[in-house]
């Protein structure tokens, strides 16, 4: 058996769920954090819990590149060296070669590219992605793809996506099936709902234990990238996880929820924390705006994390001004916790049956704008 996937709640085309894994269990609709290089920047693994954490992200090309899969393997696997003692998703390594590395060249073979790190050259088939993902010991494998640039012609979008449903088929022959263990194909196609449901048969044939949405976000807006998100989730089955990768906006997530996905991950929430953004109940705060210079308010009086429970705007604008270390720290976990309880408000709502006024509410809350600061 590999994961186990359990619908606990359903409201419309919304489920709770419960998904059940060798290193642990987690409830869905889930957040991941990023962890590229197995870490979360600036937070510990206890500090990941208190946040409500449950299921981390971690990627194979930085791995693979330092400290290396080799290395990591002996040291039991990338849970075991970072101290976290629960499931972790690994991405195949492809979106970071297409994006970062230098001189690459894409065949039918793999991608074989220049490290961004010392200009070594290596190969990433999809064989080799699977046999690295499980030398890191990942709960679950995601397969090789090839990240559909965005604009592309159907034309384009179509040879990309076909490209990567072979690699697919090759990364399930290479994947060691274990219990507790699974592996997700991905839905690509571009923006083009014909192109999506060609990509969503290819994987059924091959059969994996989840499958991701890939390829949104990358430009589309916000509508376009609901529709395409909602006619892919028409067409998966119902008893897997569904993954939406790369989507950040915390209204984003609501409303991909509200349509039928299970798991997201993105950097929005750490990077912007490191860099003075905080999302609140009331929408976006920058910090670093001369407004919170004298606010002894918190951040979000409707949050209880130890960032709004310990420190005033005034003080974090200080801190995030002055480029001290801690101001990210806070800000950061103040974001992750946010995006935990934002996870937990939709969990309750669909097993109350009241996923749609959430919907409403929360929108409604999030355009709101941050309240005035207190005179003087």
């Amino acid at each position: 058996m590999s994961i186990g996937f359990k619908i606990e709640s359903r409201d419309g085309a919304a489920r709770a769920a419960k998904v059940t894994t060798h290193h642990g269990n987690y409830m869905t609709p889930a957040f991941m954090p990023v962890g590229t290089a197995a870490t979360v920047k600036g937070m510990t693994p206890e500090a990941l819990s208190r946040c409500g954490v449950q299921v981390l992200l971690a990627n194979t090309y930085h791995l693979m590149l330092r400290p290396g899969a080799g290395r990591v393997a002996r040291l039991g696997g990338v849970g075991k060296m970072m101290s976290w003692p629960g499931p972790i998703l690994t991405d195949s390594g492809g979106y970071q070669v297409m994006s970062l590395a230098k001189l690459r060249n894409l065949s039918e073979e793999g991608v074989d590219f220049q490290s961004h790190i010392d200009g070594d050259r290596y190969m990433l088939s999809p064989e080799k992605s699977v046999s690295l993902q499980h030398d890191l010991n990942s709960t679950i494998t995601m397969v090789l793809d090839e990240c559909t640039p965005f604009p592309a012609s159907e034309n384009e979008a179509a040879t990309s996506m076909r490209l990567s449903m072979r690699w697919a088929k090759r990364c399930k022959q290479k994947y060691s099936t274990r219990p507790g263990y699974g592996i997700f194909g991905i839905v690509q196609g571009g923006m083009y709902p014909d192109l999506r449901a060609e990509s969503v048969e290819s994987l059924l044939e091959v059969n994996f234990d989840g499958y991701a949405i890939g390829g949104l976000a990358v430009g589309e807006g916000a509508q376009l990238m609901r529709d395409i998100t909602a006619h892919t989730v028409s067409l998966l089955p119902t008893h897997k996880p569904r993954y939406l990768m790369g989507v950040g906006r915390p209204v984003d997530l609501v409303e991909a929820a509200a349509a039928g996905c299970d798991m997201f991950d993105c950097v929005l929430p750490t990077r912007s924390g490191r860099n003075g953004q905080c999302f609140t109940s009331r929408g976006v705060v920058n910090i670093r705006n001369s407004r919170h210079k004298d606010d002894p308010r918190s951040l979000d009086e409707t949050c209880s994390c130890p960032t709004c429970l310990g420190y005033s705007r005034a003080y974090l604008h200080h801190l995030i001004q002055a480029k001290e270390m801690l101001g990210g720290v806070l800000l950061t976990w103040h974001n992750l916790f946010h995006y935990q309880t934002v996870m937990a408000d939709i969990r309750s709502a669909i097993g109350s049956g009241q996923m749609q006024k959430f919907r409403e509410d929360f929108a409604r809350c999030q355009l709101q704008g941050d309240s005035d600061p207190p005179e003087d």
